[in-house]
């Protein structure tokens, strides 16, 4: 094969053509031949010359070129390719560093050999071409439905001709036992779509959140016009869903809206999900009115929310026990997930028991501590007094609105209380000291006696020590292990130190160890004040 000008035109009319058959931009293709012949010239005059080939896009003619590179003389590697000053003044007026000196080549002939490369070339660049097109054109779809032809099945994944490519539905994104044969057509949900050297992989799903989601806003137009939004999907794909909504136009029901005339929006989504029920739920701002809307069909009768654990403890009637966790648990495991809150559900009657064991604890407590009869003791429970310190420091008035309780009779109650925690305090620095404890964690303010004592059994005895650890070491919080939230004892819980107390004291100690500037520490604080007005 040699180019001549008998098959200038050729190389045009053959670009155009296998860029019209794999749709990509004939200019790509032109590329490509000019790099193909570019190797097969360094075959022919030698691999360390910088042979360059140039196709006019009209007229097809290909021009050879050798270049050559101006570069510091202790730096020429490579002589075909490269030359000094010196050297270039033979070919150049005034040559600087980095100047080229380009001289045309005569066309080569390509051999059976060197043709066959040049194609090998040309085929892996279109290739290339045709898998950077289709990922450009599939990439912005992610997070969308695709309809698709099922071409096969490879060991329970579904592969799906989606047009310019081809999808992977795997065996776990199919919904429940779903069965396809070539040929069927199929709606699935674009979950992500990656380049990898084989080319561009659109993996699929049937069984993602966002699917029922999209299938939602296809089927109601409020929620494509934004008057409705979908705030929360959870899926037992197959069988059950929640799906959480809110309008934003007070005349428009979003669950009315949803379900449509005679439920025709609704079922036309459940019938693509192979018949899932289907629960819509009206969005709530307040957590534990969503929640009560999201364990329906069961009633409530309490909720309490722990917004720091984030769980929240739920509290139905006897009989509605069942109901509320569902079948396999599946009601109260979408809700959680509906919520993002862990949720315990307990009966009124489990819940009474726990009251009353909480009270009879409080009750011996009062008794043991501060000498008083069972009957006094439950006076102060009953007036939500749960621990010694309420008793100690809080303002008198509070103690005299008790049924019997004089001042001199607050008086006494106050004295005790704080007679006993001196005295636990003084136990417990003593008992801190003999375990080694230093003088720099009793002069550290914040920290009890009795919290430096937990600390020295655990072995920090120094400030620098307290220093060194972490915000949830000592406060505790909730790790997810295995899809599990998982409680982590914090060593100074019991005292009620929050999770930003623990904070506080820790980097107060690292400050006046002078292991933080504290001007950094108020610029980052004057960053987070900005960023949450922004927000």
């Amino acid at each position: 094969m040699a180019i001549t000008s008998a098959n200038q035109l050729e190389l045009l009319q053959t670009a155009e053509a296998v860029a019209r058959e794999k749709m990509i931009d004939p200019g790509l293709v032109v590329e490509a031949m000019e790099e193909s012949l570019a190797r097969a010239a360094k075959s022919r005059y030698g691999a360390e010359m910088d042979i360059r080939v140039s196709i006019d896009r009209r007229t097809g003619k290909a021009t050879f070129t050798r270049v050559r590179t101006v570069v510091e003389e202790e730096e020429l590697e490579n002589y075909q390719a490269e030359m000094t000053i010196q050297q270039a003044k033979q070919y150049m007026a005034d040559p600087q560093i980095g100047d080229t000196f380009v001289e045309e080549v005569p066309p080569v002939e390509l051999g059976r050999i060197a043709a066959q490369s040049a194609k090998q070339v040309i085929l892996q660049k279109v290739r290339e071409a045709e898998r950077d097109r289709q990922y450009e054109e599939f990439k912005d779809r992610a997070g969308t439905i695709i309809n698709g032809l099922v071409k096969r099945e490879e060991y329970g994944n579904v592969i799906v001709d989606v047009g310019a490519g081809e999808g992977v539905l795997r065996r776990n994104e199919k919904i429940g036992r779903e069965a396809y044969r070539p040929g069927d057509r199929i709606r699935c949900y674009v979950k992500d779509v990656r380049r990898e050297t084989r080319g561009p992989q659109i993996f699929l799903s049937r069984t993602a959140p966002e699917f029922m989601a999209e299938l939602f806003k296809m089927e109601v137009p409020e929620i494509y016009d934004g008057i409705i939004e979908i705030k929360a999907v959870a899926r037992d794909p197959g069988s059950r869903a929640k799906i959480a909504v809110i309008s934003y136009d007070g005349g428009i029901d979003p669950v009315g809206a949803c379900v449509g005339m005679r439920g025709s929006r609704v079922q036309a989504v459940v019938n693509e999900l192979q018949g899932e029920k289907i629960d819509i739920i009206p969005w709530n701002e307040d957590m534990p009115t969503f929640l009560v809307n999201a364990l329906q069909p069961a009633e409530v009768s309490k909720v309490v929310l722990d917004e720091e654990a984030e769980r929240i403890e739920v509290v139905v009637p006897d009989e509605q026990l069942s109901l509320a966790i569902g079948r396999r648990g599946q009601n109260v495991r979408l809700a959680s997930q509906l919520t993002g809150l862990d949720i315990d559900i307990m009966t009124e009657e489990e819940e009474s028991k726990r009251r009353q064991k909480e009270f009879e604890e409080r009750t011996q407590l009062f008794m043991a501590t501060l000498d008083l009869d069972e009957f006094f003791a439950q006076l102060l429970v009953s007036e939500g007094f749960t621990n010694l310190e309420e008793v100690a420091y809080v303002d008198q008035d509070e103690l005299l609105v008790i049924d019997g309780v004089d001042e001199d009779t607050a008086n006494e109650l106050q004295t005790r209380a704080r007679e006993f925690l001196e005295e636990q305090a003084r136990k417990a620095e003593a008992h801190a000291r003999e375990l080694g404890a230093d003088d720099s964690l009793f002069g550290f303010e914040g920290l009890t006696p009795q919290m430096i004592e937990v600390l020295a059994e655990d072995g920090i005895k120094t400030l620098e020590d307290f220093a060194t650890c972490a915000d949830w070491e000592l406060a505790g919080g909730w790790t997810t292990q295995n899809g599990q939230r998982v409680k982590d004892e914090g060593l100074l819980e019991k005292f009620d130190v929050s999770l930003e107390d623990a904070q506080n004291l820790v980097m107060t100690a690292r400050v006046l160890l002078g292991w933080v500037d504290p001007t950094e520490l108020e610029a980052d604080e004057e960053e987070d004040v900005a960023e949450e007005a922004e927000e």
